[in-house]
This record gives C-alpha cells, sequence and structure tokens, in this order.
C-alpha cells in the first residue's frame, strides 16, 4: 500500500489539517513528525470546526492511530488540555487511537521564557516566533540535554535530566535578567503530568514498522511550512527544525524507502506569519481583499497573516527540495471576483534576473518580484467539486501554475468543507 507525506510547500497556513483530514478516511495511520503546539490546523467537519496545534489531524476521525514521533518537540501540558477540548467537542481519545513516540523531547515552561525573553530584548532582531518555546526545545535535543518522554517514568533519571538542563539554562537566564529556575517546582510539576503522557507513550518507530509490514497505509504530517525549514527557509526567520518531507522518516523512526508520494500542499496566493523577506508580498488594498476573504488570521496565535500574489519561484523551489510528486491547491475561491491576477514568476536581484530564491538573508531582501498577469473570473468557484465546475479562467489559472513550478495538481480544495475537493490524481494509489 502507498504511503503519503504531506507538507506545506510556502510558509505555512496552507490548508494542510483540511487536506490531511480528507487524507486521512483512506489511511489506517496519521504520524505527526516535526514541529510542536506552535503549528495550528482547523477542520472543518459537517459544520463542526475542530482546532488542533499538537494531535495529528486524524485524531478526529474513529478507527484511525494517530502518532506524535519523536521529530515533534511535546509540551505535555498542552498535550493534556487539547486531549481535554477535543473530548469536550465528543472526539474519543484513548491509548488505542493515539500514541506518543518514547524518545520524544519535551518542551518545558522554561522554554518559552527564554523565547519570549529573547524576542523581547532592545537591540536584537525579532525572529517573530510564536514564543511557545519550539526553538529552545529542539536547541535542548541537539545539545543532549533534552528531557524526553520516556524520562517521566523514572524519578532518579528525570532528576539527573533535570539538573544537566538546569546547569545550562541558569546560566542563560542570568544574562537575560530573568530569575534562576525553581528546580524543585519544575521536578514536582513533571512528576504529576507524567502519568498521563506515559499512558501514550510507545516505542513507535517499532509501531510504524510494523504497520508498514502489515500492508498499513501510512499519512505522514508535517506543519509549518518548507519555507520555514532550518536548512531550506529563509533563514533565521525559520523554525528550529526540519520541514520538508525527508524528515518524515527521520522524525518516527522508518526509513525513506516507507515513502511512495509527497504532496505538497500550496495556497492559490501566498502568506506568511511573522517576520523575514517576502518578495511578492501585498500591501495594498488587494493584500488587504486578500487577507480578509481568506481569513488570514493565526489558527494558534491570532496573528494577522501578511498576504502576497502566488509565488512560482518559491513553490518550485520547495516542490525540489521535498521531492513533491503533486501539489494539492487550497482556497481558490478567496481569488474569486479580481478582475486581475498576478503570479510572480521570477526575482529582479540589482537588475539581475533569478528563477531561484538566494540563500544570503540581504539578497533576499533585495528581491523584487517579476509578474505575469492572468484574467481574473467572476463567477464562483466556492464549493465546486469538478474541474466543469470552474470557471475557464480560473482552470486557466491552475494551469499556468502546473506550468511554473514543474509539478501537476493531485487535488484542488475549494473551500474548507472536506467534501468540497477535485480529486486529480489519488496519492495512496498503488
Amino acid at each position: 500500500m502507498a504511503n503519503v507525506v504531506v507538507v506545506g510547500a510556502q510558509w505555512g497556513d496552507e490548508g494542510k489539517g483540511k487536506i490531511v483530514d480528507w487524507l486521512s478516511e483512506r489511511a489506517d495511520v496519521i504520524a505527526r513528525f516535526q514541529g510542536g503546539h506552535n503549528a495550528g490546523h482547523t477542520l472543518v467537519i459537517d459544520g463542526k470546526v475542530y482546532k488542533l496545534s499538537l494531535l495529528p489531524s486524524g485524531i478526529v476521525r474513529g478507527g484511525k492511530l494517530s502518532v506524535i514521533g519523536n521529530g515533534v518537540v511535546l509540551d505535555p501540558w498542552h498535550l493534556v488540555a487539547e486531549i481535554a477540548k477535543l473530548r469536550g467537542q465528543g472526539v474519543e481519545i484513548s491509548p488505542e487511537n493515539l500514541m506518543i513516540a518514547e524518545n520524544a523531547p519535551l518542551i518545558l515552561p522554561i522554554h518559552g521564557e527564554l523565547d519570549r525573553a529573547r524576542e523581547a530584548q532592545v537591540g536584537v532582531a525579532k525572529i517573530g516566533t510564536t514564543g511557545r518555546g519550539i526553538g529552545p526545545a529542539y536547541e535542548d535535543k541537539v545539545g543532549r540535554r533534552a528531557i524526553r518522554v520516556a524520562d517521566l517514568g523514572d524519578r532518579a533519571t528525570l532528576a539527573a535530566r533535570v539538573d544537566r538542563l538546569l546547569a545550562h539554562h541558569d546560566a542563560l537566564r542570568r544574562g537575560l535578567g530573568i530569575a534562576p529556575v525553581d528546580r524543585a517546582g519544575l521536578i514536582a510539576a513533571l512528576e504529576e503530568i507524567a502519568p498521563q503522557v506515559l499512558a501514550y507513550a510507545q516505542p513507535v518507530w517499532k509501531v510504524m514498522t510494523e504497520a508498514r509490514r502489515a500492508g498499513k497505509r501510512i499519512l505522514f504530517e508535517g506543519a509549518q511550512g518548507a519555507l520555514l525549514d532550518i536548512d531550506f527557509g529563509t533563514y533565521p526567520f525559520v523554525t528550529s527544525s526540519n520541514v520538508i518531507a525527508g524528515q518524515a522518516a527521520t522524525g518516527v523512526g522508518i526509513g525513506p524507502g516507507a515513502i511512495d508520494f509527497v504532496l505538497g500542499i500550496v495556497k492559490a496566493y501566498t502568506t506568511r506569519v511573522g517576520e523575514g523577506p517576502f518578495p511578492a508580498e501585498l500591501t495594498d488594498a488587494d493584500g488587504e481583499r486578500l487577507g480578509t476573504r481568506g481569513h488570514e488570521f493565526g489558527t494558534v496565535t491570532g496573528r494577522k497573516r501578511r498576504c502576497g500574489w502566488f509565488d512560482a519561484v518559491l513553490v518550485r523551489q520547495t516542490c525540489a527540495t521535498s521531492g513533491v510528486k503533486g501539489i494539492a491547491l487550497t482556497k481558490l475561491d478567496v481569488l474569486d471576483g479580481f478582475e486581475q491576477l498576478r503570479i510572480c514568476v521570477g526575482y529582479d536581484l540589482d537588475g539581475q534576473r533569478l528563477d531561484h530564491l538566494p540563500t544570503a538573508a540581504n539578497a533576499q531582501a533585495r528581491c523584487k518580484p517579476v509578474y505575469e498577469e492572468l484574467e481574473g473570473w467572476q463567477e464562483s468557484t466556492a464549493g465546486a467539486r469538478s474541474w466543469a465546475d470552474l470557471p475557464g479562467a480560473a482552470v486557466k489559472y491552475v494551469r499556468r501554475i502546473e506550468e511554473l513550478i514543474q509539478c501537476p495538481v493531485a487535488l484542488l480544495s475549494t473551500s474548507p468543507e472536506r467534501d468540497d475537493t477535485i480529486l486529480v490524481t489519488d496519492p495512496f494509489a498503488d
């Protein structure tokens, strides 16, 4: 059976939640492989809205196994709160349908404190983080001082891990003018939350291997977008993990040979949250119109998203770095009613034409978009479920995007509703 990786191919907020939920009907296992609770997914199912930020999107479906892999940084208090919230909406969650990797590193309150203190420093350029401690938690992971899920099960190990962690963090906190960590309070809080987390802890790599051998269909779910990848994104205005499809294997402990299809989620225009370069950004009435019609506010933070025309240069680049075989194009209906549309087809860097985004941050900031104009459409595309339902100009727009990004459209989403989706290529087809 085919296994599918879903990645955002822009700066996040592309509509991954709806697409993953739509695909999860065909999957047996849905696995989150990176990120933390800074990534928001909004699902609309039968008129009911579910807002997720840590749990895999498949959790709202019965009879599926949802997995949080070792590539995710886990805030245990947020996990418990999100589970309680979804249960309040009638979603059944138990160790039978949710598993957490024993080797997943934890986000602690001290990580959020450090994150926010850094962003508040005077004279230091802001990254634009959500302040939820994701970056500092990943730093501790690679610094070999993280507390992991399995550590919660042994008091002596937990105390030793905390001591190693605080030897680093207390020094940082002194430099930032923050009081030292209350060691006893931190250990007590972890011991209190431990049973609620350990109930879901499993050797996920083993579970995933067995699922694959049994012929189960696996859906790998990423967070954020490829342009926020720590290596291939608009550094340093990026997240603290690898977002591209290659991380799916590492983030759950399964070989890259398990990946059969990479689906890139792409919005029909471009948005980003926070700081950093954005060549096709609009600060005029068209940008406001996109933001208003697209309800462009962060699911987790409520922050207003910056909006711009579709950037084919960036999407072509992310499709290459993630090995995308097909894209799911979302929010096409937001473009309804525009007389003219623009697509960014290249950049002008000090008079030189570029067909990719340069690596150097200063060069990225100087890139100016080169646009191609297309005719808009006045008819509605909202709720379309076949190509025949789309205006001719909308079809031309989609086909032009395919040409420019050198990748075909596999799915086309025309509203937040699950069934308002045009299937072109089945990612799960063998």
